[in-house]
């Protein structure tokens, strides 16, 4: 390997002009080094075992034909391959997604197979406008706002979904119901019934024992070892005949070609919102996942560019008879541990599968869907959180309880509803630290510089007829009233008549309009009582604002002090207070006497 190969193993940015800027895997691939060919094709190969049986069980899990996983997947890697940022993410179909398809899409389906993969694949199409219109109009920040433990409760509440609903597929029968509630009390019947298909279930209960008997052995693919003996034992023993074990049946031959689904217009909104709730969970797992790895590489992330790379794989999968994908936390580390360099090994994957499907369809005839449900359960598990959420219990426990909310709607909500409730409690969470936010009135502690909160220090002195206030929020509409009743409830507690208010103002980041017409109402009501209102440490943004409000005149630029000390000692002079600060004091102790 050159050293200019090493150095762009190393992570060297990428160019971010022109073209390169929107195609950021094409012009790796025209740099692309021969000497890691080698490595790419052999780690695509490894990839492949994963690939395949993933793909089709999550596209059973979504309710669709197993066959449109495999679609799914071969347009989303080669799409990803040009357009996607990462070197290592590996694109497909998800665990994560599948319920929220299978949520959108079946109610609309009406048992219709055909009409499932149209819809399904018409909401990856809109999953890839979404994306790609956020990315160009760089709103890649937006999964910021969904905190850690609301992203867990939606996760752990979509893996409970899945598990349920997989559950009866690992048992042999069907089962009825849209909510998780539904679906596991017809569950319970069912095995109350004895509707167990115990050949089925022994198939994917051996399934499970082996997958997770080699999870830690990544050289040893334990989804493709389950799948392959379970099928050639369906195969011998002609178990789907004879013991009525559910198969995949006949994978229709050849390759999707393009076309562009089509749909009712009364599908439009459920699809629209369906499609809203995919992209934001796809997103925020892509990002997540591209952070990680970019830490471990030193490439650089540059979310706008991922959504627009998942939104290219998204569109490229609804064009071809796939449906909505996300990239995977489980196949991308089997991708980076099998030696992968670039996105070439994805291609590899591509192009296995699309060998698979052309030369030997015939081998996935046999494929019992039980093993698939327990290839859904294994990756649905892999998504629950408990370790963490335990230290979040210990540290934070209200945060814990909105978690818990957030896993409480979607199982009981639904998954999409659940999704909702999330953003709904996402957006409370942040307001919520905005409309009440700490505030404190300030004195000055001997031994300590400057001025701290009374609350902490009980034996801080409070300079008389001077309140000196700190809110630690921006002002705006919210919590603008809020800021007034506190300033006249520190007035009203304070120990000496008041002359002066000083507003301590460097947590102050904004002031809206609402904000500041309730400073000028403060500021007549203070007058009227004989207070003055006036600000120290206020950033010079937030001035620009007041000026621009016509405040800073009405106040005077005289009431504006760089620091408190100096909103002190001008009170001080003012106001002719027999006050002596502690710092001053220290100064005539230690000043020599005169000679």
């Amino acid at each position: 390997m050159t050293e200019s190969d090493d150095r762009h193993l190393q992570g060297d940015p990428l160019p971010a002009r022109g073209w390169q800027r929107w195609a950021p895997g094409l012009h790796r691939l025209r740099t692309y080094p021969r000497a890691w060919l080698r490595d790419d094709l052999s780690a695509g190969l490894v990839l492949t075992t994963m690939l395949v049986p993933v793909g089709m069980a999550y596209a059973q899990a979504a309710g669709l034909p197993a066959v449109h996983g495999l679609y799914a997947t071969i347009a989303a890697l080669l799409a990803y391959a040009i357009f996607g940022p990462s070197r290592f993410l590996v694109l497909g179909p998800d665990s994560s997604l599948a319920p929220l398809i299978a949520a959108t899409v079946l109610p609309l389906a009406h048992g219709d197979p055909q009409r499932a993969v149209a819809l399904a694949s018409m909401m990856a199409i809109v999953v890839g406008l979404i994306c790609i219109g956020a990315g160009v109009a760089r709103f890649g920040f937006v999964t910021e706002l969904l905190s850690k433990p609301i992203r867990y409760g939606y996760m752990n509440g979509i893996a409970l979904t899945v598990a349920v609903s997989q559950m009866p597929v690992l048992l042999g029968f069907s089962v009825t119901g849209d909510h998780l509630i539904e679906r596991l009390w017809s569950l319970i019947q069912g095995i109350a019934a004895g509707r167990i298909n115990w050949i089925a279930f022994l198939l994917g209960a051996s399934a499970l024992a082996m997958i997770f008997a080699f999870r830690r052995q990544t050289r040893i693919p334990g989804m493709l070892v389950a799948l392959i003996i379970a099928t050639l034992a369906v195969t011998l023993f002609d178990l789907d005949s004879r013991a009525g074990v559910v198969v995949l049946g006949e994978i229709p031959p050849g390759l999707p070609a393009p076309m562009l689904p089509w749909i009712g217009v009364d599908d439009i909104a459920p699809i629209v919102i369906g499609s809203v709730a995919v992209a934001l969970v796809a997103f925020a797992d892509t990002s997540v996942l591209a952070r990680a790895y970019a830490a471990k590489t030193g490439d650089r992330v540059d979310p706008n560019q991922e959504l627009i790379g998942l939104g290219a794989a998204n569109l490229a999968a609804g064009f071809f008879q796939g449906f909505a994908i996300s990239s995977s936390a489980s196949r991308t580390p089997v991708a980076e541990a099998a030696g992968a360099r670039t996105q070439v090994t994805g291609m590899v994957g591509a192009g296995a599968i699309v060998g698979l499907i052309l030369l030997a369809p015939s081998l996935l005839h046999n494929v019992p869907v039980a093993v698939l449900a327990a290839i859904v359960i294994v990756s649905a598990l892999g998504l629950v959180q408990i370790a963490d959420l335990r230290r979040i219990y210990r540290i934070q426990r209200w945060e814990f309880w909105l978690s818990m909310a957030c896993l409480a709607g979607v199982a009981l909500l639904g998954v999409i509803q659940g999704i909702g409730l999330a953003i709904v409690i996402a957006i409370i969470e942040f307001l919520w630290d905005g409309w009440r936010p700490h505030s404190a009135i300030l004195g000055r502690v001997d031994g300590i510089k400057g001025y701290h909160d009374i609350t902490r220090y009980p034996q801080a002195r409070l300079i008389p007829g001077l309140v000196i206030f700190r809110w630690d929020a921006p002002l705006f509409f919210a919590n603008a009233e809020y800021f007034r009743s506190r300033v006249l409830d520190a007035v009203a507690a304070s120990p000496t008549p008041v002359r002066r208010v000083v507003v301590a103002a460097e947590p102050v980041t904004s002031v809206d309009v609402t904000a500041a017409d309730m400073l000028a109402d403060l500021d007549d009501a203070l007058s009227q009582a004989g207070i003055e209102l006036c600000f120290a440490e206020m950033k010079d943004p937030v001035k620009d604002k007041l000026k621009r409000f016509g405040l800073f005149t009405r106040f005077g630029e005289q009431l504006f002090f760089p620091t408190i000390g100096e909103a002190v000692s001008a009170y001080v002079r003012t106001f002719e207070v027999d006050w002596v600060d502690w710092e001053d004091r220290q100064m005539m102790e230690t000043r020599p006497p005169a000679q």
